[in-house]
């Protein structure tokens, strides 16, 4: 058997093995960059943040090693968001530096509807712990997440009360679409996996294939001819 024909055997299997996996990665790709992703975030969902307004006298929160600290608008009183050694996160009242608790359900209500452009009903309030936070939270912290009738998701911290995140349906959509894309629907985001790997080489030999045969095919009809 001659080295093209064997070349084009192989070509032709690899075609077949590697097709389903491309028609994935195309359509998936197709649909990601076809949505505006100011929509696929939602960014138009929440609310612009209220004016800064600082106590006359501001008070350092009393939380020993602290590794960062921010001041956000809370309920209109400013709030210290701490960071404290090994990762945990604290909010302070910034007038008296008090380290104040965690967010309660009614509480987590109350900041979502000041946080969040929702025009569809709340239907549900429903609080995680860090270690069993939903695949659309994607973050590890201890969150509320607050419901609405269209599908739309807003998680707040649960220790802080800051704005986590917002997820639509589209979002979870697009994301479904990105662990289709990388081939990893259960986590969505590991990049660096057996299966895409031997897809990608695959793919990438039959690629090269194609492109050694198409001109030895072009140069043999015009002999003929």
């Amino acid at each position: 058997m001659s080295a093209r024909r064997t070349m084009r055997r192989v070509h032709l299997w690899l075609g077949w093995v590697v097709g389903v996996p491309l028609i994935f990665w195309t359509a998936s790709g197709l649909w990601m960059v076809a949505r505006p992703i100011a929509e696929v975030r939602g960014t138009a969902l929440r609310a612009a943040p209220p004016a800064l307004a600082l106590p006359s006298a501001l008070a350092a929160p009393r939380a020993a090693g602290a590794t960062a600290a921010a001041i956000e608008m809370q309920h209109g009183t400013p709030r210290w968001i701490v960071t404290l050694p090994g990762g945990a996160i604290r909010r302070a009242d910034a007038a008296t530096g008090r380290l104040l608790p965690g967010v309660e359900r009614a509480e987590a209500l109350a900041l979502a509807r000041a946080s969040v452009k929702a025009t569809a009903p709340i239907v549900s309030v429903t609080r995680f712990a860090a270690d069993a936070a939903p695949l659309d939270l994607r973050r590890a912290r201890p969150s509320w997440q607050v419901a609405y009738d269209d599908g739309t998701h807003a998680y707040l911290d649960a220790d802080t009360g800051t704005l986590l995140a917002i997820r639509t349906p589209q979002w979870r959509a697009f994301d479904w679409m990105w662990g289709l894309h990388i081939m990893d629907l259960g986590g969505r985001e590991d990049t660096s996996h057996a299966i895409l790997i031997a897809s990608a080489a695959l793919a990438l030999v039959a690629s090269v294939l194609g492109m050694v045969l198409l001109p030895v095919a072009v140069w043999r009809r015009r002999r003929r001819t």
